[in-house]
């Protein structure tokens, strides 16, 4: 049998076939059935997958930071050291001078 005229007889049946206005017996219950059975996200493995995927960047970053404060910023002719400096802005808000609110 010829494919092509297979392919026009079957187009001109459903042709004259009207279409129906009712749903299929039972299609509510299944699709309830189908959303109940879909998983759900779990957000612990979402976290968990991002914080994996964060750590390598975080930890080139590290190794630039800390290869710029080594062989750059160490070796400036800076007054102040980097880990002074650092040091005293980290202790700048305990460190007010004697005053209080």
């Amino acid at each position: 049998m010829n494919i092509i005229e297979l392919q026009k007889k079957l187009l001109a049946a459903a042709r004259m076939t009207p279409p129906s206005d009712q749903a299929p017996y039972a299609f509510g219950k299944r699709i309830m059935a189908h959303l109940l059975t879909r998983p759900s996200i779990d957000v612990w493995t979402v976290w968990g997958i991002a914080l994996w995927r964060a750590a390598l960047p975080c930890i080139a970053i590290m190794f630039l930071t800390v290869t710029w404060i080594y062989f750059v910023a160490e070796r400036s002719s800076s007054a102040t050291p980097l880990a002074i400096a650092l040091e005293n802005t980290v202790l700048a808000s305990v460190d007010n001078g004697g005053y209080s609110w």
